[in-house]
């Protein structure tokens, strides 16, 4: 599974807090979005993964491009905890990418707290039902 920008554009194009989730989806600035997104320092986008085992370097592609822009990068792994493949925790190393995954709620509250902050992060967001 690949993200392909270049025939996407983000739902919003600026970062914002993540009001609700739950029911496969997220409220955000007065939206509603069904699967799963990526909270990026220059928008949110949908994100075509719906569980831990989805996740490539490729559906990574996106946040790799902004590694410079980010300083903290969440991943938000659904309902249950998942631990980074070693291949894709050495990309985040190489591009000096501080990377945290915890569930899906955890990650969309530390993102809120932390965009609030005005810190540099970013989230990939599982969705849950």
């Amino acid at each position: 599974m690949s993200f392909d920008e270049t025939r996407l554009a983000p739902h919003l194009p600026h970062p914002a807090t993540i009001e609700a989730y739950g029911k496969g989806g997220f409220r955000f600035a007065g939206m509603s979005h069904r699967g799963s997104l990526l909270c990026l320092p220059d928008g949110i986008w949908a994100w075509p993964v719906a569980r831990p085992e989805d996740v490539t370097e490729a559906t990574f592609a996106p946040v790799f491009a902004r590694a410079e822009a980010i300083g903290v990068f969440l991943i938000g792994s659904g309902r249950d905890v998942w631990t980074v493949p070693a291949a894709l925790r050495m990309r985040f190393h190489e591009l000096k990418l501080n990377v945290e995954t915890t569930r899906t709620g955890t990650a969309v509250s530390t993102y809120n707290i932390l965009l609030g902050e005005g810190r540099r992060v970013a989230a990939a967001l599982i969705a849950v039902e």
